[in-house]
């Protein structure tokens, strides 16, 4: 068998391509409702081909049309615009057109002004820490969550510790990776009723696509929990109504659903839930008054009291600029495209066998589009089943001119599940005086691997997207692995 490292010569045959997209229009006639952004992308993302690259990386960031960039220009070009702790004419500019971006963020997401706030943070992360470092923990609270998270979320189990509550992980079952519905119910079943307990779930994994069900949230409820639900993954591509679904709190970063800009996010928070939370800390912005000599001070009022220092206001107005871009598209509208362009391509990928019948790829997580979204983790393997180097692939995709991303995502729990990888396995890890990385923990776990590659579909995906990174896939047929 061919040895050798898959070659980046072109495997595109404008022929072959254009039967290809025929036949998946045959397949797949809803996907023609969504022509609109293919049109979008010829006027406002003309740069993707212009450049010949093909982004497979939507979870990872999003990417911005040229018309958000040439909105926020003018708007910054056209006035002034200071910080917005004061009363003078330009922080008052800036504070109508950041109220605005806050007002707006409520109404996408059909959150009522009377029960919501919005938080603005640095991004998804950053509103996690907010809720974990100020959720009233104590010995009688509970901290529940699943395998399946960000590890900003594992990252809140550190605040549990410090206070003395307990923490429980909800295991998620191969192949589909799904949460374990018998054992959550019986997690949730078990809340404190002496303390605060707070529930913990994605939307969507960041790792395998998975949707987990919103109808968990008020089954927490129902038991006595206060959820927060990581949206981060969920909302590039799909709804979340939160005129239907209740959770106290919604973590997200908006550089994920339209590019522009990075370095914001928010904390979307019900009014009640937010009076339960207690600072460790203040800083300007944060309070009403302070005093050195009285050694005493007061918070702001709702969503000041959580905005540390001066928030990024010249940047804020771009929130509003990048939701009514998505609007006008339609959130539904992108959906059904990522739905059929990601069912095309796990179809496809999973068709793909070596010469001795040894599937190419394997996928984790859901091999079908239900309640899945369009992130694919994956490993290559050799006609021996042998796993191809994750890093290996991150190198070779690029030569392609093809952006993916690889590891475990920092969701080290879902990686853990799909890899097989053990408590003994992880534990041993920990048991070295030197620091190791992820891959040089599992280094001698045979037959195990450290990470996956993944692909995520996003708003301007097209077929062609999909169609070159499986003629790339196709480049390791009847290739082995170098061990």
């Amino acid at each position: 068998m061919n040895t050798s490292s898959p070659q980046s010569t072109s495997v595109i045959h404008p022929e072959q391509l254009k039967k290809a997209y025929k036949a998946f229009q045959q397949n797949y006639p809803e996907y023609k409702k969504t022509k609109t952004i293919d049109d979008l992308r010829a006027k406002q993302y003309s740069r993707l081909d212009k450049l010949g690259q093909v982004y497979l990386d939507y979870t990872g960031g999003g990417i911005y049309a040229d018309s958000q960039l040439e909105e926020i220009g003018a708007l910054l070009k056209n006035g002034n615009y200071g910080n917005p702790h004061s009363k003078n004419p330009t922080s008052l500019a800036s504070t109508l057109l950041d109220e605005q971006a806050r007002k707006y963020v409520l109404q996408y997401f059909n959150a009522s002004p009377d029960k919501y706030v919005v938080i603005f943070t640095q991004n998804a992360s950053g509103a996690i820490k907010l809720v974990g470092e100020s959720y009233p923990f104590e010995p009688n609270s509970r901290y529940l969550l699943t395998f399946d998270n960000h590890n900003a979320i594992n990252g809140i189990r550190e605040f549990v510790r410090a206070k003395g509550a307990a923490i429980t992980y909800v295991s998620i079952i191969a192949p589909e990776l799904r949460i374990d519905d018998t054992q959550l119910q019986n997690q949730l079943s078990k809340h404190s009723p002496k303390g605060n307990n707070l529930f913990v779930f994605p939307a969507q994994s960041n790792f395998s696509g998975v949707q987990h069900s919103l109808e968990w949230i008020e089954k927490a409820h129902a038991y006595g929990w206060d959820v927060l639900l990581d949206a981060a993954a969920f909302v590039p591509t799909n709804q979340l109504d939160l005129s239907v679904y209740h959770p106290e709190f919604v973590p997200l970063s908006f550089y994920k659903m339209f590019g522009f800009p990075t370095g914001v996010g928010c904390l979307i928070a019900k009014k009640s839930a937010l009076h339960k939370l207690r600072r460790p800390w203040f800083s300007g912005g944060t309070i009403q008054v302070a005093s050195v000599q009285g050694d005493k001070y007061s918070f702001a009022e709702g969503a000041r009291a959580f905005e540390d220092g001066t928030i990024n206001y010249l940047m804020l107005p771009a929130i509003e600029i990048g939701l009514k871009h998505l609007n006008a598209i339609g959130i539904q509208t992108v959906h059904e495209r990522v739905s059929c362009l990601t069912d095309w391509l796990i179809k496809n990928l999973l068709e793909l066998r070596h010469s001795n019948n040894v599937p190419v790829v394997e996928i984790y997580g859901p091999r079908n589009i239900k309640q899945r979204g369009g992130t694919i983790a994956l490993n290559f393997r050799d006609p021996d089943g042998k796993t191809f180097d994750f890093h290996v692939i991150e190198v070779a995709a690029g030569t392609f001119n093809i952006s993916l991303r690889t590891g475990c995502f920092c969701n080290p729990g879902a990686g853990e599940i799909a890899f097989g990888l053990t408590k003994k396995d992880m534990t041993e890890c920990f048991d070295h005086e030197e620091r190791a990385s992820f891959e040089q923990c599992i280094l001698n776990v045979k037959g195990k691997t450290a990470g996956a590659v993944r692909v995520s579909l996003g708003l301007v995906t097209n077929f062609s997207d999909v169609y070159r990174f499986l003629q790339f896939v196709k480049t390791f047929l009847d290739k082995q692995s170098v061990q």
